[in-house]
């Protein structure tokens, strides 16, 4: 009728339906995001002991073959095997570290410190010569009344180290957890695999079980590729130092170990350390530790490449690309995710130009 301005049905209808879709995607949003907020304190440990499972699987396989099929036993003994090689070298290293700390804390006792007066040609320097000449000269005076001085300015550097001690703290503790955890995933990882399998294949029909393989070998490339082979060089670096009687090996030997795991590598410590060899030792010790360091501090630039690429079509400089890339990104855990997630796509942007070219064939 004319002038009848009331709302169709199916409008209405629609408008419900568009009401209660709404309310529904709220509740599951909410849901959702109550769930990460419980389970994100356990994402670093549920990440780690994936990843040692998955590394040290082949290991578990192999102790299985030789205790007669006894699949728990193998998973105790290597979980305690695991627990005994990770906390042996940490137990050195931290207890090396607090006596490296301590007798460097005792070499720069401010009370010992001195400081020749500062030359006169320092007041001429631009804009900061008069503060750092004024400065110089009270610290060659009095080195205490100097670091009170200072004091304030290197509080915000002292909490950013207190905070850094304790992540890594934190961090050494949800990888000792992962350990234990992995213990229990060795026996039902093969039906975990195949969970992981059928998942995979209802989100790629076809492709989905390649990615779950190559998710897998990717981990165990980097496992070997950066974690082995910063442990290796990390000890034969230690060695050489603690042979050629160098002070400090455990907080130098530790150095190395995160340095060669975040890709920057030792070369940055250990050609200092060379350097001064030269002026501390007889030119006859200083030749052969000279000779012994540089192979070791470039180790990792031959091993790192034909350890990672063996087992992996994927190209090294993407592997490398995600672990330099996923440990800035994300720390430690990232390592791994990283290499993972480039492969994938990686792997996607092949198959997909592939099928572009033979599109275009046919």
């Amino acid at each position: 009728m004319p002038g009848d301005d009331r709302v169709p049905p199916s409008r209405d209808r629609f408008t419900a339906t568009g009401i209660e879709l709404a309310i529904r995607l709220g509740v599951l949003v909410l849901l959702l995001y109550l769930a990460f907020t419980l389970i994100s304190p356990f994402i670093t440990i549920a990440i780690w002991s994936i990843v040692l499972t998955v590394a040290l699987y082949p290991v578990y396989d192999w102790m299985v073959d030789h205790l007669g099929g006894r699949r728990r036993l193998a998973a105790v003994l290597l979980s305690l095997l695991s627990l005994v090689v990770v906390i042996g070298p940490a137990t050195w290293l931290a207890l090396g570290l607090i006596d490296s700390i301590r007798i460097l804390a005792e070499e720069l006792d401010p009370t010992s410190l001195t400081l020749p007066p500062p030359p006169d040609w320092v007041k001429n320097w631009p804009l900061i010569g008069e503060s750092i000449f004024e400065f110089w000269t009270l610290a060659s005076h009095n080195m205490q009344a100097a670091l009170v001085q200072v004091a304030p300015q290197l509080r915000p550097l002292g909490s950013i180290l207190l905070q850094t001690a304790a992540d890594a703290g934190i961090g050494a503790i949800k990888f000792f957890i992962a350990l234990i955890v992995a213990g229990f995933l060795y026996a039902p990882a093969p039906a975990l695999v195949e969970s992981v399998r059928m998942f995979s294949r209802r989100l790629a029909a076809g492709r989905g079980e390649e990615f779950v393989k190559l998710a897998g070998a990717t981990i165990r490339a980097v496992s070997r590729g950066v974690i082995g082979i910063s442990a290796l060089q990390a000890f034969l670096v230690g060695l050489g130092l603690a042979l050629a009687g160098i002070p400090g090996t455990s907080l130098i030997t530790s150095a190395v170990l995160v340095l060669g795991i975040i890709q920057i590598g030792p070369s940055i410590l250990v050609i200092p350390i060379i350097i001064w060899s030269w002026f501390t030792m007889a030119p006859t010790t200083a030749l052969l530790f000279t000779v012994y360091m540089i192979p070791v501090s470039l180790l990792d630039n031959v091993l790192r490449p034909l350890v990672m690429v063996r087992g992996l079509d994927t190209p090294m400089l993407v592997i490398l690309i995600g672990v330099v890339g996923g440990t800035i990104s994300y720390g430690i855990t990232g390592l791994f995710l990283g290499p993972i997630i480039l492969a994938v796509i990686w792997e996607l942007l092949v198959a997909w130009t592939r099928e572009r070219q033979d599109s275009r064939a046919t």
